[in-house]
């Protein structure tokens, strides 16, 4: 059985609250960055940016940026170049950019840094930066820069420990990744390229997403992100509501199984043109004919992604 050592490197100021005493232990794996700024990072910012280099390993071949609050994804996209890529991810949710945690895939530059300057965010991840960037950043943003390889990131930290009153449980990190073999179009209406490959995408998001999760996606953008809900329906309903308009001929994927038919409803009633689910629920086969009806496609992972 697999032992855990862990050495303190620091106290930080406190943990998610100001009454809350935290430090910092390094495991057996550490990522190599340097921080370029005046400030210290606390445990919220690392708590932010574990989540963030999780989703940026998803996508750490290609133009790429993340944007996370309070450990939740808020906008994910992908660009032809980093700026376009920016400039998606800050439209999916504005609002909630605000004062987050934004992580790039490439170099951040001074026009990037500029943009970020005005928002009060709080830290920029990126595997390199711009020197004029750097220098305006500094004093307000937390700066980070990733040394060590993105796509390196996927393979450490593999196992999750939580601490609890009935035992430490330990848990394998999830690194699933979609298998020919279980994925399958289950519908008469067959997607199209575009849309299988905003599916992946949306897939990938939404395996970071709390469960139960679901996103809406196209053109490699989240269009609408609903997660921590109590059921898959609700936060199917969220996702397509938030996406409004731009739900049309979009891709929706969930978390886990679809149960319900109020979840196909509201995936047809908001124009969607793909579902993305797990599959394996007693009523899939009413689930499917509801979607043959209304010429939605629909595709099965065989895979669940839950995340507590």
């Amino acid at each position: 059985m697999k032992e855990f050592r862990f050495e303190k490197l620091k106290d930080l100021n406190y943990g998610e609250n100001p009454h809350q005493a935290a430090w910092l232990f390094e495991g057996e794996e550490k990522a190599d960055y340097e921080i370029l700024s005046d400030n210290e990072l606390s445990y919220d910012n690392y708590m932010n940016l574990y989540e963030l280099t999780g989703i940026l390993s998803e996508f750490y071949d290609v133009n790429a940026v993340a944007i996370v609050k309070h450990e939740a994804c808020c906008g994910i996209a992908l660009g032809r170049d980093i700026d376009e890529a920016y400039n998606k991810a800050f439209d999916c949710n504005p609002v909630s950019a605000f004062y987050g945690t934004m992580g790039f895939t490439r170099k951040l530059d001074l026009e990037i840094a500029k943009h970020i300057n005005s928002m009060g965010v709080k830290v920029v991840l990126a595997p390199d930066f711009e020197p004029q960037a750097v220098e305006l950043l500094k004093s307000n943003v937390k700066v980070v820069k990733l040394n060590t390889p993105i796509a390196h990131l996927r393979d450490m930290c593999r196992e999750e420990i939580k601490i609890t009153p009935f035992g430490v449980l330990i848990q394998e990190k999830n690194l699933s990744n979609l298998n020919k073999d279980t994925f399958k179009v289950v519908t008469k209406a067959k997607p199209t390229t575009e849309q299988l490959e905003d599916a992946i995408f949306a897939w990938k998001v939404v395996k970071h997403a709390k469960t139960d999760a679901a996103v809406v996606a196209k053109d490699f953008t989240t269009l609408g992100i609903a997660q921590g809900q109590s059921n898959s329906a609700v936060a199917v309903e969220e996702a397509v509501n938030f996406a409004c308009d731009g739900a049309k001929d979009a891709v929706l994927a969930t978390d886990g199984i679809i149960y319900s038919h109020d979840a196909i409803y509201a995936a047809v009633q908001s124009r969607i043109g793909l579902i993305i689910q797990t599959g394996g629920a007693e009523k899939d086969r009413e689930l499917i004919e509801i979607a043959d009806k209304y010429g939605l496609a629909m595709v099965m992972t065989g895979i669940r992604n839950h995340k507590y």
